[in-house]
Parts: structure tokens; C-alpha cells; sequence
């Protein structure tokens, strides 16, 4: 069981945050603070959150190994590991200057330009492995239209009743 002890600067300080955080991640690990400062069972407060206990005790830890730093710091999630985003504006200006050439003068078996072509072509020319998805978000930030034209007949002449012989 994990006691929490928070001095009184750390509790108003934690109810002045909760009070004005636009966070919903900082406004969920303060009122778990808040509350096991009161008393609260882990089990308790982790229900309440929709979070696991072992959660709110890697709350309780990360609060207490940042002691020397500021309280939303403090607060604040820890770091994120994985794979940073690779594509985020470095494909935008890749396909906004080959969107208006033909495929097939790029030695591509289409006319029109699709996501997956669009993969294929930043892969192949610029060697970056890209999502069919991160190509798509490009092209909605590029402001592009991916809807095919639209048909249209053909408007009648004006001479079209002597045509019909009328």
C-alpha cells in the first residue's frame, strides 16, 4: 500500500492546478494525488480514474522521484518511447510537386495518382517508407481533392432542331 503525504503547499498547489488545467492526463494523476492524500485505497482511486492500481502507484512514484522540480512537472506523463513520426510535413511538399504530373511519365502503370501510389512513389524516389495513411493525411493538409471529375453531357448547340429537322 502506497501512503501519500502531501504538504499543505503541494495539496493547494495540486487544487489550484485541478482548478484550471485544460489537461484531462495532468487533471487525472492530481485528483489521484488529492485523493490518496486523503486516504483513499489505490484499488479506489484507479477505479474512479479508469486507470489500473499499479498505474496510480507509477503516479505515486514518478511524483515522488521528481521532488526538485516544479509541481506540473512533477505531475506531468512520463516520456514516450517508440518510433517517432517520420512523414509529418517531410512528405507534404514530395507529393504536392509530383500531384499534378502524370504517373506513367514516372514509369507508373496508372493515370490517376491513389495513396498507395503515392507510397510506392516516396519510396521509391525519395527512399522514405511511408503509410498509406500518413499519405492520405498529407493530402488532406495539402487541401487536395481526391474525387474523380464528374461528367458531364454534352450541352446542345444552338442549332440543334435544325439538326432534328425541325
Amino acid at each position: 500500500m502506497t501512503e501519500l503525504a502531501l504538504s499543505h503547499k503541494e495539496r493547494a498547489r495540486l487544487e489550484d492546478l485541478v482548478s484550471c488545467t485544460q489537461d484531462a492526463r495532468l487533471l487525472r494523476r492530481a485528483y489521484a494525488l488529492l485523493w490518496l492524500d486523503e486516504g483513499e485505497p489505490a484499488q479506489e482511486v484507479g477505479a474512479q480514474l479508469g486507470v489500473s492500481r499499479q498505474t496510480v502507484y507509477h503516479w505515486v512514484d514518478r511524483f515522488r522521484e521528481r521532488k526538485g522540480f516544479a509541481l506540473e512537472v512533477r505531475v506531468a506523463d512520463a516520456g514516450r518511447s517508440g518510433r517517432p513520426c517520420t512523414a509529418l510535413g517531410k512528405i507534404d511538399p514530395l507529393i504536392e510537386t509530383v500531384i499534378d504530373t502524370d504517373p506513367r511519365q514516372l514509369g507508373y502503370r496508372s493515370t490517376v495518382w491513389t495513396a498507395p501510389l503515392l507510397t510506392e512513389y516516396v519510396h521509391d524516389h525519395h527512399r522514405l517508407v511511408v503509410s498509406c495513411q500518413s499519405v492520405r493525411l498529407a493530402i488532406v493538409r495539402l487541401r487536395m481533392r481526391w474525387k474523380r471529375p464528374r461528367h458531364q453531357l454534352a450541352l446542345r448547340p444552338d442549332t440543334w432542331q435544325q439538326a432534328k429537322g425541325g
